[in-house]
């Protein structure tokens, strides 16, 4: 699967703290390797057609949507922010 990033996503990447994005690093390595990965915690966002949230953290979230061999990444932040505009 290939990943590209939105421009929502690279602005919100850039705003996360360095220790924030190297785990999210590590949790886009995981989905592109296994969409359900334990650690994730991938599940669909019940009020969006096809947008998805997984886990990077406790507290940080990461949402994307699924288009045939690519996964689009939408949003990156806190975990509210991410629900409240996937």
């Amino acid at each position: 699967m290939k990943i590209l990033r939105t421009d929502s996503f690279r602005r919100d990447y850039k705003k996360l703290p360095e220790k924030i994005k190297s785990q999210a690093q590590k949790a886009l390595q995981l989905l592109v390797a296994n969409l359900s990965h334990p650690s994730l915690r991938t599940k669909k966002i019940k009020s969006r057609e096809n947008i998805w949230e997984a886990r990077v953290t406790k507290d940080y979230r990461f949402s994307f949507e699924i288009r045939g061999d690519a996964y689009i990444l939408r949003r990156v932040s806190k975990h509210n922010e991410v629900l409240r505009r996937p």
